[in-house]
């Protein structure tokens, strides 16, 4: 382990305030867990628990710690135990709305430099699916790099055709076409990889994550699991876990996601469809909604085949998913909060009575 990549960098040396050095230490979270964590100091990686009054002060689930955090921490027992005291303010953050139907965040990871896509090239590619991890990952201020997985099994001409198909929208976003199984081009992904920078591995079950985890770190630490019969994939990765590579870099392993939910991500998506969002910027509305108005450029763009359909669509169907989630998410946590209020109050006339 390099002491030196398990200190806060410049961005973050900024943000502490020394005077809470006198009890605490400085930590990184590097592992969630269902009711616990683990953190790792200078000197080792042990087991970890949020102080009391983190826990209560808790407003929502982005006050939660998540792995990459920056944490204060006091150590016990010979820096075997350690309690979270106070999250450090993050430079990134990379989330998404709770699978299902619940109307909240899930932290997926923090303080992220670069996040790799992974799509297998055989039965996971999907250009709608790439534009939903874009919306999250830019939202969060990440630079992306995706990563397409399985090349073994393409012929260099269909790998080239859907490469072009990627860059034809995102002109500018790096994509490397690799097989774990023969190593083609397992050079460039392992050159993408920069000591001291934290990278974030993310895609669906079965794509190849973990395998390729075990080939960047030289081992096979991490179990993997065949594709099931219909396609789709296993689930390998059941926690977020950060972990070292031998040149520096670190890593944060991620569960696979078979929901990439958006809410209030309306930057991240606007990042993700520039050419779209341009677009709009013509449009004879200002409040245009780009659905049914004359004058809408992007209608009109549409309708001359000069913008997808597919691209299109989606644009719009995220752009609402998006709004409708945050705007149940306030009103969700305006509720919370009148609840709590009303809580509060009740226990003051009880106390009130007792005396």
């Amino acid at each position: 382990m390099n002491r030196k990549h398990w200190e806060p960098d410049e961005w973050f040396r900024e943000k502490i305030d020394l005077s809470k050095l006198k009890d605490f230490q400085i930590a990184r979270v590097t592992g969630v867990y269902k009711n616990s964590y683990t953190l790792r100091n200078k000197t080792n990686e042990v087991f970890a628990e949020m102080t009391g009054n983190l826990t209560y002060g808790v407003e929502s689930s982005l006050d939660y710690p998540t792995v990459g955090d920056w944490v204060y921490a006091q150590f016990f027992n010979q820096n075997t135990l350690a309690i979270i005291n106070e999250v450090i303010p993050r430079k990134t953050v990379l989330k998404r709305k709770m699978p299902g139907k619940k109307i909240s965040y899930q932290l997926i990871a923090a303080n992220v430099d670069s996040a790799f896509i992974i799509q297998s090239l055989d039965w996971d590619f999907n250009i709608r699916r790439l534009e939903r991890y874009l919306a999250i990952i830019k939202e969060g201020g990440i630079q992306p790099i995706v990563l397409l997985s399985k090349s073994d099994l393409l012929s260099d001409e269909a790998i080239d055709e859907k490469i072009s198909n990627i860059l034809t929208i995102m002109p500018d976003i790096k994509v490397i076409a690799f097989s774990n199984l023969n190593q083609h081009h397992l050079n460039q992904v392992n050159e993408s990889f920069i000591s001291g920078k934290t990278y974030c591995l993310l895609g669906s079950s079965g794509v190849g994550k973990t395998t390729l985890l075990n080939q960047l770190i030289g081992n096979n630490s991490f179990k993997t699991q065949n594709v099931r019969k219909d396609g789709k994939g296993k689930h390998t990765t059941t926690n977020r876990q950060l972990i070292e590579l031998a040149n520096g870099a670190i890593i944060i392993d991620t569960p696979g996601m078979r929901e990439i939910g958006l809410i209030g991500s309306q930057t991240g998506i606007d990042n993700t469809f520039e050419d779209i969002l341009s677009l709009s910027k013509h449009c004879r509305f200002n409040d245009c909604t780009h659905t049914k108005e004359k004058g809408c450029a992007i209608l009109a763009a549409l309708n001359d085949g000069t913008l997808s359909r597919e691209r299109y669509q989606n644009y719009i169907k995220m752009k609402k998913e998006s709004a409708y989630y945050e705007m149940s998410y306030l009103e969700k946590r305006k509720k919370d909060k009148q609840l709590g209020k009303f809580y509060k109050s009740v226990m003051k006339d009880i106390l009130k009575k007792k005396r």
